[in-house]
């Protein structure tokens, strides 16, 4: 038998407080190439912090945690480097386009024919009319369906989507799960954060369920599938 795959996400004991706050008290997570891994929770739970750590973006306060081989305490430029990072908020610049956001990206990347992907990119999530209009008139969808394309655009070897279904419509929705898929196909790693259990069976294989900072189980999708599904997650939020 072979050994079993390094993961691509690895989280051990993670701890994190700001100030007297503890807003992760205790999240262990393996996330593997090809696969994609919910984290479901109501707002408060700890997601958007643990996917700050995982970008690169705050540090723990203890744990371990490395991401492509990287720990983000010691090497945060390089996990920055190999995550596509969708944040919960934020991230856009009100002033630019969606083709200038796209050209910035790229060249902070040091990407290359990157035009035909953008593009394509763009009208995938609806937002090819509106490629050289200021975001500041965006909707909130719009501006989701935005920072998921511009994470995705240089195909990263770990995917982090914080919230992208929140405020999107349908065609987002559809174009999100089409990224989410294109990415473990390609053998990316995926991460997606969301309180929409729905949304986050359908877009993901394995479900990690945080309550107050604390993760309280970690089971296949499948079994947060219909109205057990939903028996379940309602048990597990308490």
């Amino acid at each position: 038998m072979p050994p079993p795959a390094t993961p691509l996400v690895d989280v051990r004991g993670l701890h994190v407080r700001f100030g007297e706050v503890e807003a992760v008290a205790g999240v262990d997570l393996e996330a593997h190439a090809g696969q994609a891994t919910a984290l479901l929770g109501r707002n408060g739970a700890g997601k958007s912090t643990t996917m700050r750590v995982l970008a690169g973006v705050v540090p723990p306060t203890s744990g371990t945690v490395t991401v492509s081989g990287h720990d983000v305490r010691a090497h945060a430029l390089r996990v920055k480097q190999a995550v596509g990072y969708c944040p919960d908020v934020g991230g856009l610049v009100p002033r630019a386009s969606p083709w200038e956001h796209l050209q910035l990206s790229a060249r902070l990347r040091r990407l290359d024919g990157w035009e035909d992907r953008g593009r394509d990119l763009l009208e995938r999530f609806g937002l090819g009319d509106v490629a050289h209009r200021v975001t500041a008139g965006f909707s909130h969808g719009m501006g989701r369906r935005l920072s998921v394309l511009l994470a995705a655009l240089h195909e990263p070897d770990v995917l982090l989507l914080d919230e992208p279904f929140d405020g999107v419509d349908p065609l987002g929705v559809e174009a999100t799960l089409d990224v989410v898929n294109d990415a473990r196909v390609r053998g990316a790693c995926v991460l997606v954060s969301t309180h929409l259990r729905e949304l986050a069976v359908e877009a993901c294989t394995s479900v990690s369920v945080l309550r107050g900072g604390a993760q309280v189980a970690t089971l296949p999708a499948s079994e947060m599938l219909g109205e057990d599904g939903a028996r379940a997650y309602r048990s597990l939020l308490g």
